[in-house]
């Protein structure tokens, strides 16, 4: 078992792979930028290197430094959360170069299903559902007319190397196909530093349903259900539950199975998630796999009582999987808490917390880095907390969510606590019945 630990990452994460860590008597190391210096990451690790400056280019993206954080502390694996350098094939292999573990997967793996074109041919070779569409990347924009006629239309072509929504656009019929190709190879570009694209069929009225997973260094996987991660904005996603209450016992099976099969292909290392494209009819189709720990992991911890980040330092340590699969005793829901004014188009608010008071009680979970007096920085993403709420029933944990949003007090910034407070009474969220296009109708109160 590792005797040292290096958490490459900042906020609520660095946190919560510290606590884990802490819990199997492995040491820690945080590092952090010069803006971070009073996050909690900080304070809680047993030892703290600052990398360089605020700008993520010059910190928690700037491999040298966090490598060289690492041998200085003489630390024995590195664990990169999420975001940042955890899906960068180079840092995997430059760590595996300076003999640390990453605690994540193989620079191949990374390479293998990172690209989305490349990861579409894995699957498709895997025997994976796949949404129909061009089979790796289009050479030219005369490939894709051609392409778009056979796939018919509404078509959705997608960045390569994208994330985030960046370099996708929706394409409704022919003659907006040559705008939609140019703008969306022109972001890419921009984002990435890679304008290839490839197309696929646009699924309608569409849900995105994730099934978690775990592989060993011996070949074998297992599934811990799905997360529905369909109520987005922008693509990023702003809330999440389990079990899905679009989800039957046998497409959970089913889904299960099939994101098995893919892990154990690819002979994947690590927790990772298989993610979903499914259509009203239930069809199910591969989108992508996320090589890493995923924001929401909490609440499948949650359902099957189990700790992700413990399963992932053990399967880097060597320790086999059980390979059972896992399946949600309870229902639980992740409201994203985001450093935004969702009445004003959800612009970043960053900036000092003035008064913070977190909501408790039974079946109530906040996984946060901030408290009062914290000075949130404008460098990073918005998020601040993520508060999950378990019960039951879906009805008890939405119920239960909306006591804890009540008692949830933030001030002296604008938070995204109004909008999850207006969504938990939606009647369309309410009745479950929620597809990624539901924020295109919602207004705030």
């Amino acid at each position: 078992m590792f005797k040292k630990i290096l958490i490459a990452n900042r906020g609520e994460i660095a946190l919560r792979v510290i606590r884990t860590c802490r819990e199997m008597g492995i040491k820690t190391v945080a590092v952090y930028s010069k803006a971070d210096e009073e996050s909690l990451h900080v304070r809680f690790a047993d030892e703290a290197v600052c990398i360089g400056p605020a700008p993520s280019s010059e910190s928690y993206l700037k491999m040298s430094n966090i490598i060289a954080a690492a041998e200085i502390t003489n630390a024995d694996a590195i664990h990169p959360g999420y975001g940042f350098l955890s899906e960068n094939a180079k840092f995997s292999r430059l760590c595996e170069e300076h003999n640390i573990k990453f605690i994540g997967a193989t620079g191949d793996m990374i390479d293998q299903m990172g690209d989305k074109a490349n990861a579409k041919s894995t699957m498709i070779a895997a025997g994976v559902p796949c949404v129909p569409g061009s089979e790796g990347v289009i050479e030219d924009f005369e490939t894709c007319q051609k392409l778009a006629v056979e796939t018919g239309y509404p078509v959705m072509l997608k960045a390569s190397a994208g994330g985030g929504g960046k370099g996708m656009r929706a394409v409704w019929k022919s003659e907006d196909l040559k705008e939609a190709w140019d703008s969306a190879r022109q972001e890419s570009k921009a984002a990435f530093g890679n304008d290839d694209m490839y197309m696929e069929k646009l699924i309608e009225e569409p849900r995105h349903i994730e099934i978690q997973i775990v592989g060993d260094s011996f070949g074998k996987a297992c599934h811990l259900s799905e997360r529905d991660c369909s109520v987005q904005r922008r693509h990023q996603k702003l809330t999440e539950e389990t079990p899905s209450p679009f989800m039957t016992d046998d497409l959970r099976n089913r889904m299960g199975e099939a994101a098995v099969k893919a892990s154990e292909f690819i002979k994947y290392e690590g927790a990772g998630t298989v993610e979903f494209l499914v259509d009203k009819h239930r069809n199910f189709y591969f989108m992508e796999m996320n090589t890493r720990i995923q924001v929401e992991h909490p609440i499948t911890e949650e359902v099957v009582n189990y700790d992700l980040i413990r399963e992932q330092i053990l399967v880097a340590a060597g320790v086999p999987i059980s390979g059972k699969n896992y399946f949600p005793q309870m229902h639980s829901i992740e409201c994203r808490i985001n450093a935004e004014d969702p009445h004003n188009n959800f612009r970043p608010a960053p900036g000092k917390i003035t008064t913070f008071h977190a909501p408790g009680g039974h079946g109530v979970r906040i996984d946060t880095h901030v408290y009062a007096g914290y000075m949130i920085p404008p460098n990073y993403d918005s998020m601040i907390a993520k508060l999950i709420t378990t019960a039951q029933t879906r009805e008890e944990a939405i119920n239960k969510m909306k006591r804890a949003l009540d008692e949830f007090v933030i001030e002296g910034i604008k938070t995204t606590i109004p909008f999850h407070r207006q969504l938990m009474d939606h009647p369309d969220y309410v009745a479950g019945n929620y597809t990624t296009k539901f924020m295109e109708d919602f207004e705030m109160k």
